[in-house]
């Protein structure tokens, strides 16, 4: 049985420049780090995991295009977290697309080649709400 994500593992050949670029789009400094291979950030109400490996010793697995699975971050505001990220210098992947009632998505790919994505999500909110976490549930 699956019991919930643990890390979402993205890869950078230019680790002191993914480290600067995530720390700032974060707003935290990674908590583990292993100097010229890895890099991990804690983040949200769960504090899932964020990690980047130096694709110059573990090449990603899709090639250099942007590819494979794309993993959605819950956000509060997501045209103030989309705008956030394109002015940081990613691309637009996928605009922000209404998915139904209480979801929306859109994804960039980072200077590094990596998709993110991003989502209102209500049953997000709904989880929160039921475990007392008011503050984000919004």
């Amino acid at each position: 049985m699956l019991r919930g994500l643990t890390t979402v593992t993205f890869f950078a050949e230019d680790l002191d420049a993914a480290r600067t670029w995530y720390t700032t789009f974060l707003g935290i400094e990674p908590y583990f780090v292993r100097e010229g291979g890895y890099l991990e950030w804690r983040v949200g109400d769960y504090q899932h995991e964020l990690g980047i490996v130096n694709a110059r010793f573990a090449p990603r697995p899709h090639g250099r295009e942007p590819g494979g699975a794309i993993v959605y971050w819950a956000v509060d505001d997501l045209e103030a977290v989309f705008a956030r990220l394109l002015e940081l210098g990613a691309t637009e992947y996928e605009k922000p697309v209404e998915r139904g009632p209480g979801y929306v998505t859109a994804s960039v790919t980072d200077p590094f080649g990596n998709v993110l994505g991003i989502m209102l999500n209500q049953h997000y909110r709904d989880v929160l709400a039921a475990s007392g976490n008011k503050a984000s549930a919004g």
